[in-house]
């Protein structure tokens, strides 16, 4: 008798959608919420999964974030959640995510600017470190 089996990786959308504000890019966005898991499949019928990850991409700039299992469950399981920052633990910067800058402001003449410069280019005098 002949076996046919093997380990394949599997991915599954939780159809989970909520609107959010993002923080790493500060646009409004929606959280879609995956798994993906190891299924070991016999006359490639799936059999036994395991390994479930649950993941989170963001809309807006389409980071990646790895989700608590807990919360993960709860949304497999077609539970009332909401998604929390803490329940979130970021794997990867999206595309679209633009490093946000820091401004330097004269404390002579008010200027602001996001350059590196040594100087205040509208009065002159040096910034502040």
């Amino acid at each position: 008798m002949i076996f046919f089996f093997g380990i394949t990786n599997g991915q599954k959308d939780l159809s989970f959608h909520q609107q959010m504000t993002c923080d790493l890019c500060g646009r409004m966005g929606q959280y879609r919420v995956f798994m993906t898991y190891m299924v070991l499949s016999v006359f490639f019928i799936p059999v036994f999964k395991w390994g479930r990850t649950y993941y989170v991409e963001t809309s807006c700039c389409g980071s990646v974030y790895e989700l608590r299992p807990e919360t993960g469950r709860a949304i497999e399981y077609g539970e009332n959640v909401t998604i929390h920052q803490e329940d979130l633990y970021l794997r990867q910067k999206g595309s679209n995510v633009r490093e946000r800058k820091i401004s330097k402001i004269c404390y002579n003449c008010g200027y602001e600017t996001t350059e590196d410069f040594e100087f205040c280019p509208k009065c002159g005098r040096a910034f502040e470190k």
